[in-house]
Parts: structure tokens; sequence; C-alpha cells
């Protein structure tokens, strides 16, 4: 028999503060996929972040080489570099000097001796800025827009040809998709094939002789 004052056997309360320890795991394990109020959803590891870094960087590779391979049939015409500076000019139209070495992040030697190549070439030309007889402004010949015209048109069919093979029910999402990455960089929308002429970026971008 047990003892007066004593619980049944099984009937014992449980240890202090047992069941306030247990809730609490209980309320964590319910809380652990939760979203502190304030958390920032764009650090390293929060969900999604990672996979579509990953489909920008395949993206990107895919258009380096989309690049690439428009530029191969004028190789033996321009250098990569040399093409950037003959964008430029295409897009621009006659420029100075110290204007292409500012846009391609270069010093004006730098510049100057591309833009002699170039014109050796016979793809750029040297003109009197009839404003500042004093000053030399630069631009294409027609051999070199013609250069930069089949590159961009190459360019833009490969492009054509990939989006083609996307169906017509998920390129709107791509559409959207893009310009919320292109907004977030802040690049601006290309309105026209003029604003094409920017592949890559490349008139930003540092060049070397």
């Amino acid at each position: 028999m047990a003892n007066a004052g004593q619980p049944e056997p099984g009937t014992e309360d449980p240890q202090p503060g047992t069941g306030d320890a247990e809730r609490g795991v209980d309320e964590a394990e319910r809380g652990a996929d939760r979203v502190e109020p304030g958390a920032d959803p764009l650090e390293p590891g929060a969900d999604g972040v990672d996979e579509v870094t990953r489909a920008v960087l395949t993206v990107s590779r895919l258009l380096v080489a989309v690049s690439a391979r428009s530029l191969a049939a004028a190789e033996d015409r321009v250098t990569l570099p040399q093409f950037r500076l003959l964008v430029v000019l295409a897009s621009r139209g006659t420029s100075k000097l110290v204007v292409l070495a500012d846009l391609l992040k270069v010093n004006p030697s730098t510049a100057m001796r591309m833009v002699d190549r170039l014109i050796a070439a016979g793809l750029a030309e040297r003109h009197i800025n009839p404003a500042n007889r004093r000053e030399t402004l630069l631009g294409l010949t027609e051999e070199g827009r013609r250069i930069v015209d089949e590159v961009t048109a190459r360019r833009r069919e490969e492009i054509a040809s990939i989006v083609a093979r996307i169906g017509p029910d998920r390129r709107a999402a791509l559409v959207e998709a893009l310009t919320a990455f292109s907004e977030a960089g802040g690049e601006p929308l290309v309105a026209d094939d003029t604003d094409a002429l920017y592949p890559l970026g490349w008139p930003e971008a540092p060049a070397r002789p």
C-alpha cells in the first residue's frame, strides 16, 4: 500500500520546468521556417537566390559565347577591343579621342594606338571638326560600319534562334524575369537596334590595343 500522501505509481508530476521546455522545442520547430520581420530575403542562402544566381551565370556564359561567335568572321580584320571602339563610334557618331578613351576606360595614348590601327585597316577615319578646326574628330568608314552591322546582325540572329526554341507560353515570363533583373542592376531597357550595339556592356569594359 502506498504511503499516505505519496502519488500512485505512474501519476508522478513531471520534473519542474519539463513541460515548458518541451513546449519551447515544439514552438522552435514550428517557427524554424518563418522569416523574422525585417529579415533581408536577399541574404546569401535565402530561398531562390542561389538558384537564380546560378541560372544567370549560365546565361552569361551563353551570351559571351554567342558574342564571340558573332565576331569570329571579322577576327582577321579586328580584335575584340578594336571592335568595341567601332561599336562606340557606330552608336555615338564622330567623337573626340578623349571621349572615346573615357567610354572605353583606357588612357588617351592607348585609344590613339587603337584608332591608328583601325585607320590603317580602313575602318575608321579622322575629320576636322567644322565647329573648331583645331579639333580632330574620329568616325567610321563605310567598311567599319559594315563590320559592326554584320557582327550585330549575326549576334541578333543567333539569340533569336535560341529564343525561338522556348515555348510561346514561356516567353512572356522570360521577358518579365530578364526585365526585372536588368532593372535591379540599373541597366536601361534596350529601346532599338542602336542601343543593341552594346553587347554585354562592351563600351564600359576595359580595353587593350
